[in-house]
């Protein structure tokens, strides 16, 4: 590449999933709905979560902070896609794309830590629920999320600041619907030895630590369960993982699904059609997982839209 041909460019151009014209409205509404869904049902979880007393407790408040991270993880991306569509329009600009990456990064490594955390919170629930509420403190769990967003956001930062330092070579198009980090090094111009090296170790380490802790909690879960006599309590005892161990896997499975086939096929518009599982319809996904599985979750649901009935009801009267 010569000389002349690399610059600081100004703007990217989005290419999404199609630029067939008569498939730009299915696609609209498509994301529209699950972009709506995903805010109203995490939404509807904050809520339930914040009004009633009985939820006020470690494995709410972590699912309270995930719901939070799933809107905002949806917000970084879908928006602008729309935007895009309704405005027919493929440009973001170089200030814009870097911004939109580093948020991204930083709800990605969230959803990735929570998840963590709330394993965590199963394994010490089952395997020592006498000393529960001791381990588990407030105090302990306001650490936990505290930590888990200054590593992501500092993390973030991080693979950010390496972006900055490529050079992209003019007219640049990223055949996805947005800022995905390695996609951004695949189009730069030069050398990227170095940032794959980094973000390869960095999702290694932040991504597979969060996994072999997940994994090593519920190794201790199930050696537990499996110490208990009765079915009956087996039963109680695996009910309070199943919608966890649902989120997980369903998360990992998609994110995992979209790096190494990418890695396999380099096929860049394959990978953004397969980003979609884990960017949009996973945080879809988890209010349903959470509400359909959980008595506690469907009471409180059940005596907020109550409510709002009655309200209604009255002020029409």
């Amino acid at each position: 590449m010569e000389p002349g041909n690399i610059t600081r460019i100004s703007k990217f151009l989005l290419l999404g999933f199609s630029e067939r014209p008569e498939l730009q409205p299915l696609i609209f509404g498509l994301f529209l709905s699950m972009y709506l869904i995903t805010v109203f049902g995490n939404l509807l979880i904050l809520l339930a979560v914040s009004s009633d007393s009985h939820l006020h407790t470690p494995m709410y408040f972590f699912l309270a902070n995930l719901s939070f991270v799933d809107i905002c993880f949806t917000s970084t991306t879908v928006p602008k896609m729309l935007w895009n569509i309704q405005t027919q329009t493929k440009v973001i600009t170089y200030e814009d794309c870097i911004t939109q990456m580093n948020f991204f990064i930083t709800f990605a490594g969230m959803d990735d830590f929570l998840l963590s955390v709330m394993a965590y919170d199963r394994f010490v629930a089952i395997c020592h629920p006498l000393q529960y509420m001791v381990i588990m403190n407030p105090r302990l769990c306001g650490l936990l999320v505290l930590v888990s967003w200054v590593t992501s956001v500092l993390h973030s930062l991080s693979q950010t600041s390496m972006v900055l330092w490529l050079f992209f070579c003019t007219e640049v198009e990223i055949p996805h619907f947005f800022c995905e980090l390695n996609q951004m090094i695949l189009l730069a111009c030069s050398d990227t030895f170095l940032d794959n090296l980094v973000m390869y170790f960095a999702a290694m380490l932040l991504a597979g630590g969060p996994l072999v802790g997940i994994l090593y909690s519920y190794s201790k879960i199930v050696f537990s369960i499996r110490g208990i006599s009765s079915a009956q309590g087996k039963y109680k005892a695996f009910s309070t993982c199943a919608s966890h161990l649902s989120v997980v896997s369903l998360f990992y499975c998609a994110s995992l699904g979209v790096y190494l086939s990418s890695a396999a096929t380099q096929s860049s518009r394959s990978s953004a059609t397969a980003s979609v599982m884990y960017t949009v319809v996973t945080p879809m996904l988890n209010p349903f997982i959470y509400s359909l599985r959980n008595r506690d979750i469907k009471r409180a649901l059940k005596r907020i839209l109550g409510i709002q009935c009655y309200k209604n009801q009255s002020s029409k009267g």
